[in-house]
């Protein structure tokens, strides 16, 4: 700790001999500065000039402000790393009892023993260092928050956030996603683009973990897909791709669940590579909901060299695809019950006529409804994707 300094206030002038005189010591080596103050009103001048006293050693019966009058003014600071140790007469307990209810940090009575009261210093010391490590770790955790809502509001950024997102198909394609993040920062993504007039490209990924290291490998992990997937590669070819770039930058074995799917807006089809990720479903123009083939491919990141197959499907003229994180099905309610791929169906199963936004909130709030509040366990992303006509 810094040079401790010390305001003694007392109408007794012998007072400030004595302490220098019995504290010379750690004067001459820097470790204590004191101040001198003869009644509380001379002291509150310093205090109000000086605001970096640690210790007030002050009398409690004393001309023009007595030292209980000046403990409530100290106390009106409000800096709780600022000990008062209260001095009064022996057998003056009434004032003395006060001046501890009031918030003095111990009491010393006349005549003052200085070997007692050096022990009482040195214990308003180690309170005052440890009061000041809370603040500043307070205040670097202040910095830390901070710095979360500006990393969640970058990371809420760098998602497409503008529906519809191609005004020229928009009569042939309804097009919608969100992304909810359990912490402040998530590793869900989903990302979706045009690599040519008639080829929508479109993610659905989920990173491995939680927080911080999460959300650095969810945006490495989005720009090396997006990345690869604008030069027109075919799904396998920007997964497998993708794959071994992300390999080399995994860290502790980290991982992402994939979808990537191509959409064709002439046809209707849709070429995709499923890397671990959940089966997203198709929602049907009768109502009917099917779901695609589980994966049976790695996830990206295990293993380089990994290649990866890609499957196809097609969406008819109101047919809708319905893809997420398992942070959807995954969802906990209170009594740890689990939404379940199963309600999700039934859910879906009712909106075939929905807008992709309007399927989006619907199942967003009916998460909410089977959660009843209860703390949201991991990221929560959608993206759903309508062929029109």
């Amino acid at each position: 700790m810094k040079t401790v300094k010390i305001l003694s206030v007392d109408d007794e002038a012998d007072l400030e001999l004595l302490l220098t005189q019995y504290f010379r010591r750690k004067i001459r080596k820097g470790e204590y500065e004191f101040s001198f103050a003869h009644n509380g009103l001379e002291a509150l001048e310093m205090l109000l000039k000086n605001k970096d006293y640690d210790i007030i050693l002050s009398d409690i019966n004393m001309p023009e402000m007595d030292g209980l009058t000046l403990l409530t003014k100290i106390n009106e600071m409000q800096n709780p790393a600022l000990k008062c140790i209260m001095v009064s007469a022996y057998g003056d307990m009434g004032n003395i009892r006060q001046a501890m209810n009031n918030g003095a940090f111990d009491f010393a009575t006349k005549p003052i023993d200085l070997d007692d009261l050096s022990v009482t210093i040195e214990k308003a010391i180690a309170q005052i260092e440890y009061i000041k490590r809370m603040e500043q770790e307070h205040q670097q955790l202040e910095g830390i928050k901070d710095d979360l809502a500006i990393a969640s509001q970058i990371q809420q950024s760098i998602l497409p956030r503008i529906f519809p997102p191609f005004p020229d198909v928009a009569d042939k394609l309804d097009i919608s996603a969100c992304m909810y993040a359990a912490k402040d920062v998530g590793g869900d993504f989903y990302d979706f683009f045009r690599i040519d007039n008639d080829r929508i490209g479109f993610v659905m990924a989920d990173v491995s973990g939680k927080g911080i290291p999460a959300a650095i490998f969810m945006a490495v992990s989005r720009t090396i897909l997006r990345t690869t997937a604008i030069q027109g590669m075919s799904p396998s070819e920007c997964v497998t791709r993708s794959n071994s770039l992300i390999s080399k930058e995994s860290y502790e074995s980290m991982f992402v669940t994939v979808f990537y799917g191509i959409y064709d807006i002439r046809t209707g089809e849709v070429t995709y590579v499923n890397a671990g990720h959940n089966p997203p479903c198709i929602l049907k123009k009768n109502g009917t909901v099917e779901e695609l083939p589980q994966s049976m491919n790695l996830m990206v990141g295990i293993l380089d060299g990994f290649e990866y197959p890609e499957d196809k499907c097609k969406l008819e003229p109101g047919d809708t695809l319905f893809t997420f994180t398992d942070g959807v099905t995954e969802a906990m309610s209170a009594d740890f019950q689990m939404y379940s791929d199963a309600r999700l169906h039934r859910n879906l199963s009712g909106m075939a006529a929905d807008s992709c936004q309007q399927i989006i909130d619907t199942i967003k709030a009916d998460i909410a409804t089977h959660t009843k509040g209860a703390e949201q366990s991991d990221d929560i992303t959608m993206l759903v994707l309508k062929r029109l006509q």
